[in-house]
């Protein structure tokens, strides 16, 4: 993974979300882009058709290009001259903030997104609202979430969480993750976590063989297996981030059907809701 993109709305958890991607973007020689989205009222539901004037919209994205000048020089000030100095970038936009950031990841050959969470009571606020959800959601590239006070350290062990119903897309996501992990010379954890019905001797053939096959291809022997037993997803996901000495859980982002998604929503967001490490989502190939 070369360039990483940051969204920010300039919080604190944001600044803190950014410390930590660039922490990241040191250890793996990425580049960095900076983004700030504004976002308009006549784009907020409650707002009404508002008319929005051309010179405080101006205004608006002159003050922001100043944070984004100000978040770069202080990035680049605290790293210190040892090591790889990231290459630091920045734009900003308006508009719907899934879209602007859509957009720039293409535009701009965008490998990893990288925003801060805010704890138990939501997801990532970018300006106006709360678009973390809808960032999950509409995620062309992976998406790393970064919750406050997660230390600022090297990644030393990934979980990549699933149940292996589509292991072939399984597959193309954790060689994705096998791009993050190898400069880091970190462990990735295939985590399988299952209630008493859901691991059979064939099973257990299968996963052995798909593990060897998995690091004779992709050239990592730092592949590993683990299963957790739980009757629940959601506290067995739970019990390996307190437990399971993991620096970052990865998940792949499996949208359910409308009426399921409204009463369960899905594992990745129920799980960002709280999680104490940083959540690294795949999002579903369509």
């Amino acid at each position: 993974m070369k360039k990483f993109l940051f969204p920010t709305d300039f919080s604190a958890n944001a600044m803190h979300a950014a410390e930590y991607g660039y922490s990241l973007a040191k250890q793996v020689k990425a580049h960095i882009v900076l983004c700030n989205v504004i976002t308009v009222p006549a784009e907020v539901p409650q707002s009404g058709m508002v008319a929005w004037p051309m010179e405080e919209s101006d205004m608006m994205l002159l003050d922001s290009n100043n944070e984004l000048k100000r978040i770069k020089s202080g990035l680049e000030h605290e790293s210190g001259a040892e090591g790889y100095q990231p290459v630091i970038s920045f734009l900003n936009g308006s508009g719907a903030v899934t879209d602007i950031v859509n957009q720039m990841v293409e535009n701009h050959e965008i490998d990893l997104v990288i925003i801060g969470t805010h704890g138990s009571s939501a997801l990532t606020t970018l300006l106006l609202g709360n678009h973390s959800q809808e960032m999950i959601d509409a995620a062309t590239r992976p998406l790393l979430l970064i919750p406050p006070g997660v230390p600022v350290k090297g990644v030393k062990k990934i979980a990549f969480a699933t149940d292996f119903t589509n292991p072939v897309e399984d597959l193309e996501c954790i060689y994705q993750l096998i791009r993050l992990a190898r400069p880091l010379n970190a462990e990735i954890l295939l985590t399988h976590i299952y209630n008493e019905k859901g691991q059979t001797p064939e099973f257990e053939k299968w996963i052995k063989e798909f593990i060897t096959d998995l690091s004779n291809k992709a050239n990592y022997p730092n592949i590993y297996y683990r299963i957790v037993k739980s009757g629940h997803t959601a506290s067995g996901l739970d019990w390996l981030c307190g437990h399971g000495q993991i620096d970052m859980l990865a998940m792949v982002h499996r949208t359910h059907g409308f009426i399921e998604n409204i009463f369960r929503g899905s594992q990745t967001q129920k799980m960002a809701r709280h999680i104490p490490v940083p959540l690294l989502v795949f999002p579903q190939k369509s």
